[in-house]
């Protein structure tokens, strides 16, 4: 049958030190059949060995699908990825020092296969300057074993850049919806596309193979030319998934709202519960404008769409993810990086060129550390390390960022009661601490490019200058003194103007915003 081939006979065609590139977002054009099938055979043959896996986003989920299938001593022998929070079992063999393993911004690897493909030493970009990828920082190195310098610190016209280095992809493991018996591929029923089409570039040019995992292969010069997104002359060998391994998220088997095929009404917007959750959300939406292109990051940044709904507002303003959507409703949870109802898909790397050059209006990212300069750090903790995802590419070329958390982890407890803010329990671990344990963002270096940028938690408001933070906003109801600078590693500078924050935040109903 020429290039189909069952799963088995594709990944015996991986070799001992292959180097193997894995698309995904974590469940989104996953291809789960070929990651299943790549482990059955090591742990059969104890084969291929010394591997050096490769992924954008993180390619997986906490509950060990996606790319932890692979995290097996011996079978890896180097990872190179941009998120690593939905692959622990991963990431614990990298915090054991049990593979070589590196951290790179998720934007710079998408664009980094453009450049292997088009045969360029690598992609030269202003992103990660002086944070953990940085060479005169950590150089995006997860480990001790990790030795080799993947980033190089490059001067041209006076301005500092740094060249992520380029390699040969041997293995591209990707998905699409269906394929002819040539290996032409449509996407129609995928999420998004993500940097499909350059892996597969990347892996061709360097004298490499294309494994292609689709739901159905159909008859030769069947499908509709406008529709296909990768061309058969790319495919080596197609997989024909199992459906249970050929999800469109892990959360869906096919939702027709995330590839645009339907647009589901919009309906009554679900109010938040008034926890602090919401109340950062709140103070965050008010930063938004009509027209405003935005971004919003994982977690407590999410709920600033349905504020925004609940507000009457979100029609106004465009959410992008990424992965590659424009417009619409990014989905949470293990849908995260599809959209509901977008009004179109673009290819990942063709985002980050948007994202790169400034294109957003502003960015709502998550706040996991902070210190007095305005570094954040939301990558590693202690043992454990998540990774920067698209985080700093987001982070560093947005005009306005804001940073949103809450003020205290590890069991706070607060009320919003009249229009004030009560704090019942405070958390045992501080956020504000002297410094964070890793630089995912440098406070100094967005300082001096002129970026306006906030940090929000329940309770107060703290903006950055090129002193560092200083707090311009708490809740009505808190005490500066025990309430806020008793919990912060750090005195920062209090505004002389330091004011209350809008008691609507703090009130049950519609704040009416805009």
């Amino acid at each position: 049958m020429g290039k189909i081939m069952s799963p088995a006979e594709a990944a015996s065609l991986i070799q001992s030190g292959d180097t193997v590139a894995i698309s995904g977002f974590l469940g989104n054009m996953l291809p789960e059949e070929l990651i299943l099938a790549l482990e059955e055979r090591f742990l059969k043959f104890a084969a291929p060995e010394n591997l050096t896996i490769l992924h954008v986003a993180g390619v997986g989920e906490k509950n060990g699908r996606g790319v932890n299938h692979l995290a097996h001593e011996r079978l890896v022998k180097r990872v190179i990825g941009g998120h690593w929070a939905p692959v622990p079992k991963m990431a614990k063999l990298a915090m054991e020092n049990k593979i070589e393993a590196y951290n790179l911004p998720q934007g710079v690897i998408s664009h980094l296969f453009r450049d292997i493909a088009a045969k360029k030493p690598g992609t030269l970009t202003r992103v990660g300057l002086k944070t953990f990828v940085d060479p005169r920082l950590e150089g995006g190195k997860i480990n001790a074993m990790t030795t080799e310098d993947m980033v190089q610190l490059v001067v041209i016209d006076g301005k500092e850049y740094l060249l992520y280095k380029s390699f040969p992809i041997d293995f591209a493991l990707v998905r699409g919806t269906y394929c002819d018996e040539n290996g032409n591929a449509t996407f129609e029923r995928e999420s998004v596309y993500l940097e499909t089409l350059a892996m597969c570039q990347a892996a061709k040019n360097s004298g490499g193979k294309v494994i292609l995992q689709v739901e159905k292969v159909v008859k030769r010069d069947s499908l509709n030319t406008k529709l296909i997104r990768l061309p058969g002359i790319y495919v080596d060998a197609i997989v024909a998934a199992s459906p249970e391994h050929h999800m469109q998220t892990f959360d869906r088997a096919f939702d027709p709202s995330f590839s645009g095929d339907i647009r589901t009404p919009a309906g009554t917007p679900q109010a938040m519960a008034l926890d602090e959750r919401k109340i950062i959300a709140r103070r965050c939406a008010m930063e938004l404008k009509p027209d405003m292109i935005v971004n919003l990051g994982v977690g407590i940044p999410e709920g600033i769409s349905a504020v925004a709904g609940e507000e009457g507002i979100g029609d106004s303003i465009c959410l992008t993810v990424e992965s590659g959507p424009i417009g619409g409703a990014p989905a949470a949870g293990l849908s995260f990086g599809a959209s509901v109802n977008p009004d179109c898909i673009l290819d990942e790397p063709a985002q980050f060129d948007f994202y790169d050059g400034g294109g957003l209006d502003i960015a709502f990212l998550g706040l996991a550390q902070a210190d007095g300069e305005g570094n954040v750090n939301v990558s590693k903790f202690g043992p454990r390390f998540a990774g920067c995802g698209g985080f700093i590419n987001i982070s560093q070329a947005t005009g306005k960022v804001v940073f949103c958390g809450a003020f205290t982890a590890g069991g706070m407890k607060i009320a919003a009661e009249d229009g004030r803010l009560r704090i019942i329990n405070e958390g045992a671990v501080r956020k504000f601490i002297s410094d964070v344990e890793q630089i995912t963002f440098s406070g100094k270096h967005a300082a001096a490019q002129g970026q306006s940028v906030l940090y929000v938690t329940e309770r107060a408001v703290f903006k950055l200058t090129p002193n560092g933070l200083i707090l311009t906003e708490i809740a009505p109801g808190v005490d500066l003194e025990n309430d806020v600078l008793a919990h912060m590693s750090f005195r920062p500078s209090v505004s002389d103007s330091l004011k209350e924050m809008d008691s609507r935040i703090f009130r049950e109903g519609k704040m009416g915003i805009g």
